[in-house]
């Protein structure tokens, strides 16, 4: 039985930062209905105290803590962080886009109502971003359209690509048609990155190193497919700032002055496009922050976390307020540029 969000949400600033990039992974799993049962199909296993694992394909993927599916552990956590409301989505690797699309949308559509339950209990302090089936078009928008018309979740989370396709394609316009005509904010997050093999070390690189490229160029691929151009009222957001896109962009910039072919098929130039995309703060570096508000734009930026996972920000808004900027700028970085890009009606000046 579907559980819908609570949507009464304080969009104020007294009530302290909007945290975009946090994530849920549920306490348990249901079973698989079918004859078959997917290799990929998730299952949760017993670790230490107040801990469990994440089983895939037979083995350990990651061990978690109970604020992923503890809505009261979770909330225990966010008066320290300086958050006031926090977007929860899937944890990525649970997009699943690599399954069959009709035991995909089965597990995509657990993960929903298990988010819209978490916000229906937490009374206006948290909100929820969906999943859907990318690999199957028609499914991927019905899902949507129940996460969002049904569920009353404010958007969805998307990986940096589907089974190797970049967001930019065009293969992916109508999902983006129907994000648009919701109004269903996107989140953008590193997912199965390209890279791994040049990576010397171990596998937490792939978190630390391999997700900023991936996002990187999944917001270029946004750029010169011409994304926003087609769906000006589209709100899609990058998290770990944007990735690499801040050091790819002066580059694509100038090649597009320079190279004919490329300004035919880039119809808007990169930089204005790239300040038409919202991006998190989740860069870990006050000097970093900086350069993304001088290189997107200070209307861009929102609080990222990645709570509760072990490599989150623990201290989002006070490194925000560490970083020198005027009221003005600080309050559209906490809390004012997140209302914008999830739909929230502000409730006080």
């Amino acid at each position: 039985m579907s559980v819908r969000a609570n949507n009464h949400i304080q969009a104020c600033h007294h009530c302290g930062g909007i945290d975009v990039h946090a994530h849920v992974v549920p306490e348990n799993f249901p079973a698989y209905v079918g004859s078959r049962l997917p290799p990929e199909w998730p299952s949760m296993a017993a670790a230490q105290a107040c801990h469990r694992h994440v089983m895939i394909s037979g083995k350990v993927y990651r061990t978690v803590s109970a604020r992923c599916w503890d809505v009261t552990k979770r909330l225990e956590d966010l008066p320290g962080m300086g958050i006031g409301l926090q977007v929860v989505s899937p944890m990525p690797e649970l997009l699943s886009y690599w399954m069959a699309p009709a035991d995909a949308q089965q597990l995509l559509r657990f993960l929903n109502e298990q988010i819209a339950a978490m916000v229906a209990e937490a009374g206006g302090r948290l909100a929820g971003l969906a999943a859907v089936p990318l690999q199957d078009m028609d499914l991927a928008v019905r899902e949507l359209e129940h996460a969002v018309r049904t569920l009353g979740l404010r958007g969805v989370e998307i990986g940096s690509n589907i089974n190797g396709m970049p967001i930019g394609a065009p293969a992916l316009d109508p999902f983006f048609e129907a994000c648009e005509a919701l109004g269903a904010a996107v989140f953008v997050h590193a997912l199965r990155p390209a890279g791994m093999d040049r990576l010397v070390g171990p596998a937490a690189l792939q978190q630390v190193l391999a997700y900023p490229g991936d996002v990187g160029l999944a917001a270029a691929s946004a750029i010169t497919g011409n994304l926003l151009v087609r769906r000006p009222g589209l709100r899609l957001a990058f998290s770990h700032g944007g990735g690499t896109l801040a050091s790819l962009l002066p580059r694509l910039q100038q090649g597009w002055s320079v190279f004919p072919a490329l300004k035919e098929s880039v119809a808007v130039s990169p930089v204005e496009q790239a300040h038409g995309f919202f991006y998190d703060t989740l860069v870990f570096d006050t000097a970093t922050l900086r350069h993304l508000v001088d290189m997107f734009g200070a209307g861009q930026l929102m609080v990222g976390t990645d709570h509760p996972f072990n490599f989150h920000d623990r201290t989002p808004v006070a490194r925000i307020e560490a970083a020198g900027f005027d009221a003005d700028i600080t309050a559209a970085l906490v809390h004012r540029n997140a209302e914008r890009y999830l739909g929230l009606e502000r409730t006080a000046p």
